[in-house]
């Protein structure tokens, strides 16, 4: 499992992008930038499609119905939780004197920060044992 899966290319990817969506607003090239948040828009609607075959070769077919009910639960949690982060750190930095077009560049970087956790636990991950899919023998 180890290497490079979907999901290990898409963080890769997103990293780049990330970190470079401030330069980029910086400079003040509206196609870069659009075109920099379509591709990770559509990352989204990319991992959304291949988390189940993921959650398959990592987990095996036995319970993969119910580690997937799990992740989306955790999807949808941080799909409300990670935008109200999002806002405070905004609000925060615009208090603290910060232009408010600059205001989400910090939260580009903690995003950073967070696929390359992603990244690193997408290589730490091993199959488990063949016991755990359909068809095998107890």
């Amino acid at each position: 499992m180890a290497g490079a899966t979907p999901i290990s290319c898409s963080s890769a990817l997103g990293i780049v992008l990330y970190s470079t969506v401030p330069s980029i607003g910086y400079a003040g090239s509206i196609p870069l930038f659009v075109a920099a948040f379509v591709i990770i828009l559509s990352m989204y609607g990319g991992g959304f499609a291949t988390i189940p075959a993921y959650l398959r070769d990592v987990f095996g077919t036995m319970h993969v119905g119910a580690i997937h009910g799990r992740l989306l639960t955790a999807w949808s949690a941080a799909g409300v939780l990670g935008p109200v982060l999002i806002n405070y750190i905004r609000e925060y930095q615009i208090e603290r004197g910060v232009p408010k077009a600059q205001a989400y560049s910090v939260t580009m970087y903690i995003m950073c920060g967070l696929l390359l956790i992603g990244l690193i636990c997408n290589f730490c991950m091993r199959p488990v044992s063949a016991e755990h899919h359909h068809g095998s023998a107890p």
